[in-house]
């Protein structure tokens, strides 16, 4: 061999080496530039996706301080609801209290009156402690009471 064909072959393995590397930068080149696009694609999508999922987000907050309202008309409902019961209760005793007082009354009444008789006790058992005594020997009964409750 020559050394004009060595210097040809050694030409040709360098341009051709200059070319694959030409050709493997202008694909990495655009391989990169894709890249770019495509990063580019994903954070538009990313921003839209960020300001619904920040829709979201405030839409949770609002039903949820929804939720503590609730929770703390619901409690003040509860507590006002205990009150009532507390008062109805506190009724209740203080009008048992009452109708024993009158009932001890009308007993102290009948047991100082002349013309009372003594035989309506056994009537008495069977009538409702605030049902109001008859009146058949023309005296005058008990008044009626009204129920609590």
């Amino acid at each position: 061999m020559t050394t004009s064909t060595i210097v040809w072959i050694v030409v040709v393995v360098i341009a051709a080496a200059l070319l694959i590397a030409a050709m493997a930068w202008v694909a990495r080149k655009k391989r990169t530039e894709h890249h770019r696009v495509q990063a580019g694609d994903i954070r538009e999508k990313a921003v839209k996706q960020s300001h619904e999922v920040g829709q979201r987000e405030a839409l949770a907050d609002e039903t949820a301080a929804k939720a503590r309202a609730a929770q703390a008309e619901a409690e003040a409902m509860a507590a006002h609801a205990a009150g009532l019961q507390h008062q109805a209760q506190a009724r209740h005793t203080d009008a048992a209290t009452s109708r024993s007082d009158v009932n001890r009354q009308f007993e102290r009444a009948d047991k100082i009156d002349p013309d009372s008789d003594t035989s309506d006790a056994a009537r008495d058992d069977s009538e409702t402690r605030d049902t109001p005594r008859g009146t058949p020997t023309g005296k005058q009964g008990r008044p009626p009471m009204p129920r609590a409750g």
